[in-house]
Protein backbone atom coordinates (compact mmCIF):
# COMPACT_ATOMS: atom_id res chain seq x y z
CA UNK A 1 0.00 0.00 0.00
CA UNK A 2 2.77 2.53 0.51
CA UNK A 3 4.28 2.06 -3.20
CA UNK A 4 0.70 2.79 -4.35
CA UNK A 5 0.13 6.08 -2.06
CA UNK A 6 3.58 7.35 -3.04
CA UNK A 7 2.69 6.59 -6.66
CA UNK A 8 -0.49 8.43 -6.12
CA UNK A 9 1.30 11.48 -4.38
CA UNK A 10 4.10 12.00 -7.23
CA UNK A 11 1.23 11.80 -9.52
CA UNK A 12 -0.39 14.35 -7.57
CA UNK A 13 2.46 16.40 -7.19
CA UNK A 14 3.68 16.24 -11.07
CA UNK A 15 -0.11 17.42 -12.35
CA UNK A 16 0.21 20.40 -9.63
CA UNK A 17 3.65 21.48 -10.84
CA UNK A 18 2.62 20.77 -14.69
CA UNK A 19 -0.49 23.42 -13.70
CA UNK A 20 2.24 25.79 -12.46
CA UNK A 21 3.37 26.20 -16.17
CA UNK A 22 6.26 24.82 -17.36
CA UNK A 23 8.69 27.54 -16.58
CA UNK A 24 8.07 27.45 -12.76
CA UNK A 25 6.74 23.80 -12.37
CA UNK A 26 10.21 22.98 -14.29
CA UNK A 27 11.94 24.68 -12.09
CA UNK A 28 10.51 23.37 -9.07
CA UNK A 29 10.21 19.54 -10.69
CA UNK A 30 14.13 20.09 -11.49
CA UNK A 31 15.12 20.92 -7.75
CA UNK A 32 12.83 18.28 -6.42
CA UNK A 33 14.87 15.62 -9.08
CA UNK A 34 18.23 16.86 -7.97
CA UNK A 35 17.73 17.50 -4.17
CA UNK A 36 16.81 13.57 -4.31
CA UNK A 37 20.59 13.09 -6.22
CA UNK A 38 22.38 14.89 -4.13
CA UNK A 39 20.74 13.20 -1.13
CA UNK A 40 21.44 9.73 -2.45
CA UNK A 41 25.19 10.75 -3.35
CA UNK A 42 25.69 11.80 0.07
CA UNK A 43 23.84 8.91 2.06
CA UNK A 44 25.99 6.36 -0.37
CA UNK A 45 29.10 8.19 0.57
CA UNK A 46 28.30 7.65 4.41
CA UNK A 47 27.19 3.95 3.99
CA UNK A 48 30.67 3.68 1.93
CA UNK A 49 32.62 5.87 4.93
CA UNK A 50 31.50 3.26 7.22
CA UNK A 51 31.63 0.14 5.27
CA UNK A 52 35.34 0.68 5.11
CA UNK A 53 35.65 1.57 8.59
CA UNK A 54 34.17 -2.11 9.50
CA UNK A 55 35.95 -4.20 6.24
CA UNK A 56 39.28 -2.71 5.82
CA UNK A 57 40.34 -3.34 2.00
CA UNK A 58 43.97 -4.98 1.98
CA UNK A 59 45.61 -5.02 -1.19
CA UNK A 60 46.83 -8.53 -2.99
CA UNK A 61 50.90 -7.93 -1.63
CA UNK A 62 49.90 -7.25 1.32
CA UNK A 63 48.26 -10.18 2.01
CA UNK A 64 51.10 -12.37 -0.23
CA UNK A 65 53.52 -10.70 1.94
CA UNK A 66 51.97 -11.51 5.36
CA UNK A 67 51.25 -15.33 4.30
CA UNK A 68 54.70 -15.46 3.45
CA UNK A 69 55.91 -14.34 6.68
CA UNK A 70 53.55 -16.26 8.59
CA UNK A 71 55.36 -19.07 6.55
CA UNK A 72 58.37 -18.70 7.49
CA UNK A 73 57.56 -18.39 11.30
CA UNK A 74 55.83 -21.82 11.37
Amino acid sequence: MKLIGWILISTLLGYGLFALGPLLGGFIAFGIVLGCIFRCLVLLKEVNRKLTVLVPDKDKVTEVYEKYINEKKA
